[in-house]
């Protein structure tokens, strides 16, 4: 009779943002071993535990979790579900993920849905970052806005624009402006694949005269984020840039590959994980809120239950009624 195959040990991460929810589990040697990325449609909690129970569904008979992560917007919302060992920020995250593809990356580009970021590395060290601020123009979801006005998939955007032979130039200071420009150049009777061209070098100029603005972008360039999937926004970025632009393998769920890579840095100075396993689909979580009449501040609190426990609670400026997970 065999003996029962040993268990491998893995480590999850998790990437909350406001547009997707990306879970891995990446093995010992950083191979990412299972990966989901699922639209959060503003439920969180439940795409959190969705995902999680999805990848558990593809390695819990071979991987033993060892130690998880969180990243995201809802980095500390998505920890107290999955029990996590370690939350950090995006920038920690992504610059984690990027340096295990190339130790050599000097600068990170990385576009999201809403948002847009850019982290300048020097000799594995993050010493500056920068975000979007309040224009979409230079995000993913100004890209899909505009898919969808010309019934285009957005899948099928990128290749549309490598078909270009003069892409119009397009105002990409502002969304609105560039939409309107957009139409403008339908109306002239210019041909699709030249506009959606136009438009991804829109974004690449809008992205690089606010987001990359100031910065010293030098080689090797990474690409990370949903959008790196469109090659035409690529090709347009190594246009202005006149350099490689590379894309890694896991491009787009690359923050929760850094979240799980920090977690096997945090378990290795914990004798045991807190993770509360692949079954997290079988619990409920809930949140609720108030608002604090205690000043003037008028706080809005916020409540966080697992089934009927009150596990934790934040939002108050004076901590007045924190509560923090255990």
């Amino acid at each position: 009779m065999k003996g029962k195959r040993a268990m491998i040990k893995g480590y999850l991460g998790v990437d909350v943002g406001s547009v997707s929810t990306n879970v891995v589990v990446v093995g010992e040697d950083g191979s990412v071993l299972a990966r989901q990325y699922l639209r959060t449609n503003g439920r969180p909690i439940e795409t959190v535990q969705r995902g999680v129970s999805l990848v558990g569904e593809e390695v819990e008979k071979e991987v033993t979790i060892v130690g998880s992560g969180t990243t995201g917007s809802a980095r500390y919302l998505s920890s107290m579900i999955i029990g996590a060992d370690i939350v950090k920020n995006e920038i920690t995250a992504h610059a984690v993920a990027a340096l295990a593809v190339n130790p050599e990356v000097q600068t990170i580009i990385e576009i999201g849905g809403q948002d847009s970021k850019i982290i300048i590395l020097r000799d594995g060290v993050v010493i500056d970052f920068a975000m979007n601020t309040v224009c979409a123009a230079g995000t993913g979801s100004f890209l899909d806005q505009q898919a969808a006005r010309l019934r285009i998939p957005i899948e099928e955007f990128g290749d549309f624009a490598l078909k270009a032979k003069n892409p119009v130039r397009i105002a990409g200071r502002c969304a609105v402006f560039a939409e309107s420009d957009m139409i403008h150049k339908q109306q002239l009777g210019y041909n699709t694949e030249d506009i959606i061209a136009g438009l991804c070098e829109a974004l690449v100029r809008n992205y690089l005269n606010n987001v990359g603005k100031g910065k010293e972008i030098l080689p090797p360039v990474l690409f990370q984020g949903g959008v790196a999937a469109n090659r035409g926004l690529v090709k347009a970025f190594e246009k202005y840039l006149g350099m490689e632009v590379i894309v890694p393998e896991n491009y787009d769920v690359m923050g929760a590959v850094g979240a799980a890579l920090l977690a096997k840095e945090a378990v290795a100075r914990k004798r045991k994980t807190a993770f509360k396993g692949f079954r997290i689909g079988d619990v409920s979580f809930r949140t609720t809120s108030f608002e604090c009449k205690g000043c003037s501040n008028l706080c809005e609190v916020v409540q966080f239950y697992e089934g009927e426990e009150l596990v934790a609670r934040w939002g108050d400026r004076c901590g007045r009624w924190e509560v923090q997970a255990s």
